[in-house]
């Protein structure tokens, strides 16, 4: 019924609309989603891993421009892996394992005589049994000795010529068990931190000091909600150091920490209610001691907090620290930054400067308007296609002026230099005579009349190595001197740097969203990649049309392609390294479009589809939506670039498992059916999906036959993923 009524909307325009574009945090990080390590164990000890951290000695430094979490090995064959046994039930003298046939229980059991010439009940408790109990549940393994008693009652009746009876306790409590544990040391000074909860990133902070930070919020290591869809409000991301040798020193060698901050940067702001937090630890104690915290608010710049040192109990050899976040478990929410983290001794309170000069956020691309396009494009274009305006930001964190020096780009192919640019230090700092103290720089740079990528290169795509270098007069951290990104040419066109820090998307029923692309030809697209992201609400199971429309004078004209009313799509969630599912048109359609075309979608449904937004890079000029049916367009509000790629037809396609050429008659047997249905000379290989009414996908085949017994009467769509986009309709009597 869904589908007779949304045909009816589409035919009669009998519409509700609410004039709105939204834009709202994600709720899960794609770039650190994946399948948690499911324990198949009945404990979730055995086969674990317990870990030895080495330790560290001053200073202690870290500006976030590369990645310094511990990584850890669950490899069992590793070297310096050892592993024990730990039972369960022990001998409380030898130590030594009981029998696996010995169990007992810790309630009193006994032996009940019954006399049938008195009627009187005699009871005989057993003995109790000294045992050593371990529990398997947590490392260290707590041990108790416990008086336990045989897991059996015997009832026996004087007076009638019978065998006694023995009643067994049913499921006995204390059964012997045991789990295997791995021990691995741990040695590598060059990474800091214990954990990997909070996001080491490049993207989310406004304006850093330098490449990278860590980013504290609601999501775990994973990318997922602590508590999803929850108004829970607790302690989320933690950041915890090694432990940290400070026991030759003390208070008179004045130890500082510092570091620096930022709530919300592009991500979202922190309520007063929320928090940054930072602790010690304490190993007298085996405490941890709060000792700074800051509540939340509006994106400021990053502010700087410099902590001494002076009690003498954290001058030991397992001093450690930890930031953690107070905040909602909900989702991407609530976020706080931090940078530059540094520990050492003989500083002074007005040590709270470091000096360095880098990168605040990595290049993207050279290219003009775009981050990638097809390589054929690119290749048959007459014109250069270098960018005339690459953005730089740099940051001077020399409290004094100091004067620029040129820049460089260098393109790699396979570590051969294939060309460069040089980056005049003029330009670099603003037509500034120098690089103002404690500020950061914006900059453009024209490429467009130097050197263009080598179009005579073979293979069917192509990734060129970009290395980015600007440096200041005066010695500082040459880490972040320089940034590299790989320019990458394949079948798309795209805005977009691949990480999304917001969702977006119009309201209201029959709404649009049009991105305008401007390519370097005419030529078919046989698909669109999007990115959607969970943001608030699930509306993975909400329909839309993908459409396409021509240009008619900056706005979408004509519509070239929208899909068919019985066959709508759903946002489909990708978590991981591949972050877009690429939709491609029904029956292996191609699109021919010109040299300027909007891609989109009409959706079916009123809620927000949260399309991922790239807030890191601005193209919102060509993002245009309608609420009103498409009568009326209108330019996004929002600073950022929509996730959201054309795929054009190439020699790609067959690579990527896109058959654009073939469309077999496939034959379903019988057809209504009423259980098994079979499908004609179809190969093994393929995959076929099953879907219901409402376009939810039920289930996945590998097989030319499929059984439907088990599902209810009616209608249902197959469709055979890689040899044909489109839908059979199948009926189940």
């Amino acid at each position: 019924m869904r589908k007779i009524f949304f045909l009816i909307l589409s035919l009669f325009s009998i519409v509700s609309w609410s004039q709105n574009i939204e834009i709202g945090p994600l709720s899960s990080n794609p770039f650190l989603a994946k399948k948690k390590f499911i324990n198949k164990s009945n404990h979730g000890l055995d086969s674990s891993f317990i870990y030895f951290s080495d330790t560290l000695s001053l200073p202690l430094f870290d500006e976030f421009s590369s990645n310094k979490f511990q990584q850890y090995s669950n490899d069992y064959n590793a070297p310096g892996i050892s592993n024990q046994l730990f039972y369960h039930l022990l001998d409380t003298l030898t130590n030594i394992p009981l029998p696996i046939s010995e169990f007992y229980t810790d309630q009193q059991t006994f032996k009940r005589t019954y006399d049938v010439l008195t009627g009187v009940y005699t009871d005989s408790v057993f003995n109790s049994v000294s045992v050593k109990v371990c529990d398997l549940t947590s490392y260290p393994i707590d041990t108790n000795t416990l008086q336990l008693y045989p897991p059996f009652y015997i009832y026996d009746t004087i007076g009638i010529s019978n065998d006694s009876d023995t009643i067994w306790v049913t499921n006995p409590p204390f059964v012997q068990d045991s789990i295997n544990i791995f021990f691995m040391p741990i040695s590598n000074s060059s990474k800091i931190w214990l954990d990997s909860y909070a996001y080491h990133n490049y993207r989310f902070a406004s304006n850093p000091p330098s490449l990278g930070v860590v980013t504290f919020d609601g999501l775990d290591e994973y990318g997922y909600p602590y508590q999803i869809a929850s108004a829970i409000t607790d302690y989320a991301d933690f950041l915890t150091s090694k432990p940290i040798d400070l026991s030759a020193i003390s208070v008179s060698d004045s130890v500082y920490l510092s570091f620096l901050y930022q709530p919300q940067g592009l991500g979202d702001q922190p309520e007063n209610g929320d928090s940054l937090i930072l602790e010690f630890y304490n190993s007298f104690s085996e405490q941890w001691q709060y000792i700074w915290s800051v509540n939340g608010g509006s994106s400021q710049a990053f502010k700087s907090v410099h902590i001494p040192i002076v009690n003498p109990v954290f001058f030991t050899n397992a001093f450690q620290f930890r930031f953690k976040n107070y905040g909602s478990l909900a989702g991407g929410l609530d976020h706080f930054h931090i940078d530059y983290v540094h520990l050492r001794e003989n500083s002074d309170f007005s040590d709270t400067i470091f000096k360095d000069f880098a990168f605040s956020y990595p290049l993207n691309s050279l290219l003009d308007t775009y981050t990638s396009v097809p390589w054929d494009h690119y290749k048959n274009s007459f014109q250069n296609k270098m960018t005339d305006s690459l953005f730089v930001t740099l940051y001077n964190g020399s409290n004094t002026p100091e004067n620029y020096q040129d820049g460089t780009i260098e393109v790699f192919k396979n570590g051969v230099l294939k060309g460069n640019f040089t980056l005049p230090g003029f330009n670099l700092a603003n037509q500034n005579i120098n690089y103002d103290p404690m500020s950061t720089i914006l900059s453009t740079h024209d490429l467009s009349g130097g050197y263009e990528f080598e179009k005579n290169e073979p293979e069917l795509f192509q990734e060129f190595e970009v290395v980015a270098k600007a440096t200041a007069q005066f010695p500082n951290f040459s880490q972040n001197d320089s940034t590299i990104f790989a320019q990458k040419f394949q079948n798309y066109y795209s805005y977009d740097d691949g990480s999304a820090e917001a969702a977006f998307g119009p309201t209201g029923t029959q709404s649009r969203l049009a991105i305008k692309y401007d390519t370097y030809e005419s030529d078919s697209l046989i698909g669109v990649s999007m990115h959607f992201v969970p943001s608030v609400n699930d509306v993975s199971n909400n329909l839309f049309l993908l459409t396409v429309w021509e240009n008619n004078n900056g706005v979408p004209g004509n519509v070239l392609y929208e899909d068919d009313i019985f066959f709508p799509r759903q946002p489909i969630y990708k978590n991981g390294i591949n972050l877009f599912h690429t939709y491609y048109f029904t029956d292996t359609l191609k699109v021919s479009v010109g040299t300027s075309f909007f891609v989109g979608w009409r959706q079916l449904d009123a809620d927000r589809l949260n399309l991922g937004l790239d807030r890191n890079i601005d193209n919102s000029s060509f993002i245009n939506y309608s609420t009103d049916g498409g009568v009326n367009w209108f330019t996004s509000p929002f600073y950022g670039s929509a996730m959201l790629r054309p795929v054009f037809s190439t020699d790609l396609d067959n690579q990527l498992t896109t058959q654009n050429t073939f469309s077999p008659n496939l034959v379903f047997y019988p057809n209504p059916t009423d259980g098994l249905l079979k499908i004609k000379d179809l190969d093994e290989l393929y995959e076929v999906h099953l879907f219901n009414s409402t376009g939810n996908l039920l289930d996945v085949f590998s097989s030319s036959r499929i059984d439907l017994s088990s599902f209810s009467s009616g209608i249902y769509f197959i469709e055979i993923l890689g040899l044909s986009n489109k839908r059979y309709k199948i009926i189940k009597r």
